[in-house]
């Protein structure tokens, strides 16, 4: 479980400096919507090529373990995301709980759903006779 938080912990700085890209760049030239789209894509493909590199050094043993360690990375990625935006940065709950408006253009819900399963996808991929 200790190299789920390490990869975790790899994951978040990675989401980090997505937003730092997003922020510095084109944050500019986007409306904040389509900025908060691209940064959400992004962010799928880099979450998934980092799952995937990790996978091949050090694979789950089962697809069940997969899909656990997937449901515990999205339970810590929500929880950083609800409490430390809230508690240390000052957003109140009403404009964190509007990133998950789907009907309104939000796909940050996306990415959170990709990390609970993308374990499990990429785990078949690499190894699609276990």
């Amino acid at each position: 479980m200790s190299r789920n938080i390490l990869i975790w912990f790899v994951m978040l700085l990675v989401s980090v400096a997505n937003g730092a890209l997003r922020d510095f760049t084109y944050d500019k030239y986007l409306s904040e919507l389509h900025a908060h789209q691209l940064s959400t894509v992004s962010g799928i493909v880099l979450l998934g090529l980092m799952i995937f590199v990790f996978f091949k050094f050090w694979p789950p043993s089962s697809a069940r373990q997969a899909l656990l360690i997937g449901f515990f990375w999205m339970a810590l990625t929500a929880a950083f995301e609800f409490l430390f935006f809230h508690f240390a940065a000052g957003h109140p709950w009403p404009e964190l709980l509007a990133n998950y408006d789907l009907l309104n253009g939000c796909i940050w819900v996306l990415l959170l759903t990709w990390v609970a399963f993308a374990p499990y996808v990429i785990f078949h991929w690499i190894y699609p006779s276990r």
